[in-house]
């Protein structure tokens, strides 16, 4: 997983990496976004657009919020409240819009 979005991204959702992700791999959940291991190129574009510094590639991720580097895999690969099968990899985040919806350990931060 190249990047991931960590914890100071919850409840913010600036939408900043959004627009600067040259693939569209940034999905937005309900309190967060994630970045879709499976689409992400490791351009690293959204990272310093990030006002919150919420962004790292997953080496780099600070040992705090060492949970999200797999939540973010999750958020793809889980069956999550309210989805019928796991959303997978399904070529850009535009596509599917926001999906209201966020992994367990960031439902209950």
């Amino acid at each position: 997983m190249p990047y991931v979005i960590a914890s100071p991204c919850i409840d913010v959702l600036d939408r900043s990496c959004v627009e600067e992700c040259p693939v569209d791999c940034i999905y937005e959940g309900g309190r967060k976004a994630y970045i879709n291991p499976k689409e992400c190129i490791d351009c690293g574009a959204c990272e310093p657009v990030c006002p919150v510094e919420a962004i790292s590639q997953d080496r780099r991720v600070s040992e705090s919020d060492e949970a999200f580097v797999e939540d973010n895999r999750r958020f793809f690969v889980d069956i999550l409240d309210g989805r019928g099968e796991p959303l997978g990899a399904p070529g850009g985040a535009h596509k599917v819009g926001s999906l209201g919806v966020d992994t367990p350990l960031v439902a209950g931060h």
